[in-house]
């Protein structure tokens, strides 16, 4: 991205910070389940912190399925948009207002439960396997404490919204 050779390097990441600050903040849920993004370059790392109104089963205890769920399917619906975001900035576009990204609409999602959710910070990362104009295809990973030891998985296929509107 090169809108300008002096641009520090400095000002291109507070303003892909700014614009990723400017997509999340357009989903009130995120803040209500606790969910967080954190921006390594293009790559998103999703982060649910630990709050008790997560856990499902108090006597084990253990993250209920549906916050769970909830967690990869925004995880993907974020990195889908992020995705088409990125593009922008790529090709020039500074204003987050300007990219004016949707966020696509969740046509199916599988989620496969691994193992019991612990009381305790989750993180995701999703891949996008496909993304074309009308539709992409997702997977997304989530793990507690060891990256290589998931708790649950997911598989989600989204309706992408048109660019012009």
């Amino acid at each position: 991205m090169s809108n300008g050779k002096n641009e520090s390097l400095q000002a291109i990441k507070e303003r892909r910070d700014t614009a990723l600050k400017a997509l999340i903040g357009r989903v009130p849920y995120l803040d209500f389940m606790g969910i967080s993004f954190d921006r390594r370059g293009d790559e998103l790392t999703a982060v649910m912190r630990f709050d008790d109104k997560l856990i499902g089963n108090p006597t084990l205890p253990a993250l209920h399925g549906g916050a769970t769920a909830s967690f990869l399917e925004t995880a993907a619906l974020i990195e889908l948009a992020w995705a088409r975001a990125w593009e922008a900035m790529e090709q020039g576009v500074q204003d987050p207002e300007e990219m004016a990204i949707r966020l696509p609409k969740t046509i199916d999602i599988t989620v496969d439960y691994l193992r019991s959710g612990l009381p305790r910070d989750c993180y995701a990362r999703a891949r996008v396997n496909r993304s074309g104009r009308r539709y992409a295809s997702v997977h997304v990973e989530a793990w507690q404490d060891n990256r290589s030891r998931l708790f649950a998985q997911a598989t989600g296929h989204f309706l992408m919204p048109s660019k012009d509107g």
